[in-house]
């Protein structure tokens, strides 16, 4: 009997060690894709801003070269 709690007791302390490296592993893998998730909307939103920039000058521009009613119209 204390001969099986002894093994058990030897056997245990490298699967606990063994278990807590993976949960810790995989808790860094879980954290490395969070910071790659939020660059990734940093550069979504940056896109966005410029996108939406760009599309300005180019109605400014469209406005200044052609100020005919019709396409003032459409602006309103």
């Amino acid at each position: 009997m204390t001969g099986t709690i002894a093994v058990i007791l030897i056997f245990s302390v490298p699967i606990i060690k063994l278990i807590t490296t993976h949960f810790e592993n995989k808790e860094q893998i879980k954290g490395a894709r969070v910071k790659d998730e939020l660059e990734l909307e940093k550069l979504k939103y940056e896109n966005f801003v410029i996108e939406t920039e760009k599309m300005r000058l180019q109605l400014e521009q469209m406005r200044i070269e052609s100020p005919n009613d019709e396409f003032q119209q459409l602006l309103k």
